[in-house]
């Protein structure tokens, strides 16, 4: 079986040798804006694709404001420093994540509390959310604390696993109940869609990655979606060393972060802003492409877009039926030249967060021990 799975796999891609997990396409204006910004001596965080990358992210996502940021984990750090997360307090997220969105809590001398995911998203569970915040926290004083350790709940950060948005209705709601800050991962999710609206809209700020191996890259880079100019402008300044506007005079407000994108990477973000359509047009149908294959075995579930969404299929997902299935077919495919891939080491299995606080993380497990990505690069 798993070698008729590698031969389709081939034969969708359309060659030998090893097919990665997703590689980025540069199939229109990459190298004319290149040339242009390289002509133009602005190459470094000042110049016009700066300025045009974010009117175009601002134009597909409907945000009031975008920020570029030099790459995704920069822009969470900022994110919830602009949301008012403090050292001490405490930010619910998901075990099920990458780890920059843990590094970015532990920036700021927060501590990350471990929530469940949905069967259905693989993202943070709204329910389990709920039942952990009745069984553990308390409102006062509009502030939720946490009985058990005295800390302040100051936001909370699920994440768009693969592309797949959570329930965001759910989350928003809950979270002026208990009056936690939003703060979207939207880093996995550009082109993702939850009832009609973009990822990354839902909350205080969203945050999207350009990552060499996301939808569209810049290289690096990241990007700040808000839908309150006024905070977005807010976050451009202390994106910028928090330099006062002046023809020569250096002088700072605040405490800055050179979190710049240089003007290069946003030439490359603009080029492929261009492409998205039709790389999106084209993930659909691979993700189609397995989800007709994939129905004829038993014990391999392709797993799809949730109800009431759109998703970008970044990476697809297959479902082994155990661990050991799962270990197996991780091995006959790379040995194969196919490169895949199980789901990060869950973040309270790591050191550094081990320590945290967790519900029972049933779901987050079962998808741990089955999870599998297979190529999902667009194919030309």
């Amino acid at each position: 079986m798993y070698k008729d799975i590698v031969d389709f796999i081939r034969q969708l891609y359309g060659y030998e040798g090893l097919i990665p997990l997703h590689a980025p396409k540069f199939v229109g204006n990459e190298k004319k804006y290149l040339n242009e910004c390289i002509d133009s001596t602005y190459v470094s965080s000042v110049g016009k694709f700066v300025d045009r990358f974010e009117e175009m992210m601002e134009d597909y996502t409907g945000a009031k404001k975008a920020v570029v940021c030099v790459n995704g984990t920069n822009a969470l750090h900022m994110a919830m420093m602009l949301v008012g997360v403090e050292k001490g307090d405490e930010v619910i997220t998901q075990a099920l994540t990458f780890i920059a969105t843990c590094n970015a809590i532990s920036y700021i001398g927060a501590h990350p509390v471990f929530i469940d995911v949905d069967r259905d998203t693989m993202g943070l569970s709204p329910i389990a959310m709920s039942k952990w915040l009745n069984e553990n926290c308390e409102v006062k004083g509009n502030i939720c604390l946490n009985r058990k350790t005295g800390r302040r709940i100051k936001a909370c950060v699920p994440m768009h696993t693969f592309g797949h948005p959570v329930h965001l209705d759910e989350l928003v709601e809950l979270c002026e109940r208990y009056h936690i800050e939003l703060v979207e991962d939207a880093a996995e999710s550009l082109g993702s869609f939850y009832k009609g609206k973009h990822t990354g809209t839902f909350g205080k700020v969203g945050v999207i990655s350009f990552n060499g191996n996301k939808t569209i890259t810049t290289g690096g880079g990241g990007m700040l979606i808000f839908q309150d100019e006024e905070l977005g402008k807010l976050a451009k300044h202390l994106t910028t060393q928090a330099k006062v506007p002046h023809k020569w005079e250096f002088v700072h407000e605040h405490i800055g972060y050179n979190y710049r994108m240089p003007n290069i990477n946003a030439a490359l973000g603009c080029a492929q802003m261009e492409n998205l359509d039709s790389f999106l047009l084209n993930k659909r149908v691979i993700a189609e492409k397995y989800k007709d294959y994939f129905s004829q075995f038993d014990e391999i579930e392709f797993f799809c877009e949730p109800n009431n969404c759109k998703s970008n299929y970044w990476l697809n997902i297959l479902l082994m039926k155990d661990k050991e299935a799962q270990t197996d077919f991780l091995q006959f495919s790379n040995d194969n030249g196919i490169m895949t891939r199980p789901v990060w080491r869950l973040m309270n299995k790591l050191p550094m967060f081990s320590s945290y606080q967790t519900d029972n993380l049933k779901n987050t497990i079962w998808f741990e021990d089955r999870v599998v990505n297979i190529p999902s690069s667009v194919i030309l």
